[in-house]
């Protein structure tokens, strides 16, 4: 009875995180869907309007309704989300490659070598990351690659704290004290035993940091920084409905919103959930 009464709040977390996996894993599958299919089927012209469809609210005609120039904001949505998808993804195995390699390279030398990286790393640390980044995209014209350059050169340091925490935890393991007896030189130590290693905590770096690259681009193209204010990006979106907003028309900025909130979410639920497995010790105490 007692062993029973003990395993239901542990079946009923497994299966609330069973649902959440199945949840997630479909809200993905429908958003690659309609960012691969959506553009195929229903080609947009980013810089036509129309002043006679002007702020109609959702219909089956426009199921998320127009915004102030008369697009629909469903067929921009998906393209604009798109667009946040490709500098999430490649901003984020940008700055995992760039932090892994500094990681490793500070946990498998130590000594002065770790010290002077850190503080480096410390440097990069203590300025604002967003204002790094507006200071990156700055330099150049609009567009998506200084929006990919900017998130990818300021969301590295994260991933080389973790990286060399773990190359520093491995070194202390039998395997590699038997590696460096055998004669292994430090170069073939790092690459063979630890490296491999760290591995899955640096592509879990970079799952999580999918999200926090989808809503920094927003954050730019919402500042005016990122893409033109014409190309379909959710941030130029909310920009723009921002009067609208305030006018009582709320569909403008409710669907981009979502379309930013939700796809995130479900990245950062799946992420959490490779957390745990990768983690049993973090695992088994989320259960208690």
């Amino acid at each position: 009875m007692s062993a029973v009464l003990k395993g239901g709040p542990t079946l009923r977390a497994g299966s609330g995180r069973t649902l959440r996996v199945r949840a997630s894993a479909a809200v993905l599958v429908a958003v690659l869907a309609a960012v691969l299919l959506v553009p195929l089927l229903f080609p947009l012209d980013e810089q036509a309007v129309d002043m006679a469809n002007k702020l109609h609210a959702p219909s089956a005609a426009h199921p998320f309704g127009t915004d102030d120039v008369g697009r629909d904001v469903l067929l921009r949505c998906v393209y604009g989300l798109r667009v946040s998808l490709l500098v999430g993804v490649v901003a984020a195995l940008a700055a995992t490659v760039i932090g892994t390699a500094v990681g490793a390279a500070a946990g498998a030398a130590g000594g002065r070598t770790d010290r002077m990286v850190m503080r480096v790393v410390d440097v990069f640390s203590s300025v604002p990351h967003l204002l790094l980044g507006i200071f990156i995209v700055a330099m150049f014209r609009p567009g998506v690659w200084p929006v990919v350059a900017s998130v990818g050169l300021t969301h590295w340091l994260s991933t080389a704290r973790i990286v060399r925490a773990e190359m520093l935890s491995l070194r202390s393991r039998d395997f590699v004290d038997a590696a460096v007896s055998g004669g292994a030189s430090r170069w073939r130590v790092a690459v063979r035993h630890l490296l491999p290693g760290v591995l899955p905590q640096a592509g879990l770096a970079a799952v999580l940091m999918v999200p926090h690259a989808i809503w920094h681009e927003s954050a730019l193209s919402f500042l005016g920084l990122g893409l033109p204010t014409h190309r379909a990006s959710l941030g130029n979106m909310i920009q723009s409905a921002r009067g609208t907003l305030l006018a009582g028309d709320w569909w403008p900025t409710l669907f981009p919103g979502l379309f930013l909130i939700i796809p995130t979410l479900a990245i950062a639920s799946l992420a959490g959930v490779w957390r745990e497995r990768i983690n049993p010790r973090r695992r088994s105490e989320l259960m208690l």
